[in-house]
This record gives C-alpha cells, sequence and structure tokens, in this order.
C-alpha cells in the first residue's frame, strides 16, 4: 500500500502477471482459430442484362450438362426412341393431306406438292412447339435442384430448348430425304436453312422463358399451355401459305415471331426467296428481340422468390 493508502503496485504487478500468461495462451489458440474456414454465404445476386451472358457463359458446363440430362430423360425406357421425332411430323403431314389435299390450291400458292409444303413447315413448327413445352415446365420440374443450391436459374429453360435441338436435327433429314426424293434442286440458299434454326431457337428460348417464371406464380399455364401450342399452329403459316390470306389477318400473323422463321426456312429450302421473305424475317427477328429482353428482364425480377414458392 503507498503512503497514500492505494493499491497502485499490486495492480500493476497483477496487469503484468495476467498479460504474461495471456502471450503463450494466444500462441496455442492462434494455429486453431486460423485453421477455421471462412464462413461464406451463397446467395442470389441480380445482375443487370449487360452481366447476363457472363454469367451464363461461366456456368456453361451446367447448361450443358442440364440439356444432355433432358435428352436422355426424354428417351429413357422409350421403345422407338429417337424415331418418335421421325415419326411426329410424319404423321401429321399425312392427316394435314387428306383433309386438305383437295384444297391445297386454296391454302398454298406453291408450285411444289403440298406434301412438301406442310412438312416444311411442320418441321420448325414441331421444334419451337416441344421447346416451348420442355422450357415452361422445366423451373417447376427442376424443384429440387432449385432450393438446394444458387447457380443462374435461367440456365434451366434454355437447358430445356438446346435438348428440342436434337428432334429438329432429326427431323431436318427426314426433310431432306422428301427434298431429294421430290427432285427439289440443292441451292446456296439451301445451306442457309439450318440458320435459321437459331431465330427459332431463339424464339422459342424467349417464350419458354416467360413461360416459365409464369408457370411457378401461376399453376394455371400448365393448363393453357396445350392450347396456346394450338393456336399458335393456326396463327403461323404452316398448312397454308402467307400470299392467300386476306390483308386483315396479315397483321395479326405477324405478331407471331413464328411467322417469319417458318416462312424464311420454307422459302430457302424450296427456292421461294422474295423481298417478301426478307421484310417477314426482318419483322421476326425485332419481333424475336422484343420477347427476349422482355422475359430475361421479368426472369431476373422473380427468379430470387422461385425457392420460397415452387
Amino acid at each position: 500500500m503507498d503512503e497514500d493508502g492505494s493499491l497502485t503496485p499490486v495492480v500493476d504487478s497483477t496487469r503484468t502477471s495476467l498479460a504474461g500468461l495471456a502471450r503463450p495462451l494466444a500462441k496455442e489458440l492462434a494455429p486453431a482459430a486460423s485453421a477455421i474456414p471462412p464462413l461464406t454465404i451463397l446467395e442470389a445476386s441480380s445482375p443487370r442484362l449487360r452481366r447476363l451472358g457472363a454469367e451464363l457463359w461461366a456456368h456453361r458446363e451446367l447448361l450443358l450438362f442440364l440439356a444432355w440430362r433432358d435428352v436422355k430423360v426424354r428417351y429413357q425406357q422409350t421403345v422407338l426412341g429417337v424415331l418418335w421425332a421421325i415419326l411426329q411430323p410424319t404423321v401429321t403431314m399425312l392427316v394435314f393431306v387428306l383433309f386438305l389435299g383437295r384444297v391445297a390450291h386454296m391454302v398454298a400458292s406453291t408450285t411444289v406438292p403440298y406434301a412438301l409444303f406442310l412438312l416444311t413447315g411442320l418441321v420448325p413448327w414441331m421444334f419451337f412447339a416441344n421447346a416451348l413445352t420442355s422450357s415452361s415446365q422445366s423451373i417447376v420440374g427442376s424443384q429440387q435442384l432449385i432450393t438446394k443450391v444458387y447457380f443462374p436459374r435461367l440456365a434451366i429453360p434454355l437447358s430445356a430448348v438446346l435438348a428440342s435441338s436434337v428432334d429438329f436435327l432429326i427431323m431436318m433429314l427426314l426433310l431432306l430425304g422428301f427434298l431429294v426424293g421430290f427432285g427439289v434442286p440443292m441451292t446456296g440458299m439451301t445451306l442457309l436453312a439450318p440458320f435459321f434454326m437459331l431465330g427459332i431457337l431463339a424464339a422459342a428460348a424467349g417464350a419458354g422463358t416467360w413461360l416459365s417464371a409464369l408457370t411457378v406464380a401461376y399453376r394455371d399455364f400448365r393448363f393453357l399451355l396445350p392450347f396456346i401450342v394450338q393456336i399458335g399452329m393456326f396463327l403461323t403459316p404452316v398448312v397454308y401459305g402467307w400470299e392467300p390470306l386476306p390483308t386483315p389477318w396479315r397483321w395479326l400473323i405477324l405478331a407471331n415471331p413464328m411467322t417469319g422463321w417458318v416462312e424464311s426456312f420454307r422459302a430457302c429450302l424450296l427456292g421461294q426467296w422474295g423481298w417478301t421473305t426478307t421484310a417477314l424475317m426482318s419483322i421476326a427477328l425485332m419481333i424475336t428481340a422484343l420477347l427476349n429482353l422482355s422475359a430475361w428482364h421479368y426472369f431476373q425480377r422473380v427468379e430470387r422468390r422461385f425457392a420460397d414458392v415452387i
């Protein structure tokens, strides 16, 4: 105790002893503390549209894996396998030829047989319809995957569209066989026909992205989809030609982006390209771009809630 009655020396000595004990203890605990991994929190970000492509490219392997998974699931435990991709357009073509063959001159202004005219429209349309059906149900069908780990949710509907491309390639082989059988000459424009697959692919991706997001919130779209596909087919010049359409109906048909893609695809294969086809393709390109931009924007707004409401 000091002369004034304070305990300063005792307190100082106590602090010194405690500091001496703390140093070796801290050295022993330091390796254990450094061995603990840092806490990482995974959560969905909200990238802007300009970052969307970069994010999907970073997960391109996952996108291809999901597409390949969809292909295997589609033909798993089927007897005919990929032959269904050939039977579907062939049987549909035969049905329409039997019922509309006699009035073919009224619904299609073409110099080629009506069966070939039908098939050149059915192949791109069935590719679009199959891709739309698969992608619209893709988010709901991937419930277990979405609720466990984060990845760009847009990869799910896009992978479903890519998986449908396998059917399109098989149907193209069937179509080429019909072209050779009917004696249609192959020109330079014929080689451009497969490139219109990209336009159809983009249209299916935009419409499928819209429907996949809407189906999560409103399950009624599962029942509306068959009606959408049926009505869409008759709003697309598949069984009829563009030229015989009356003027009031043309504006309604033009709102469908598949009008331009089907007409362009058919014109390339049949050698009937003209300025009308160029105009239809340009309109389809603009509508497809707007469709995809609006679909991606809406999808990014609602994808955070998928895991909660799916």
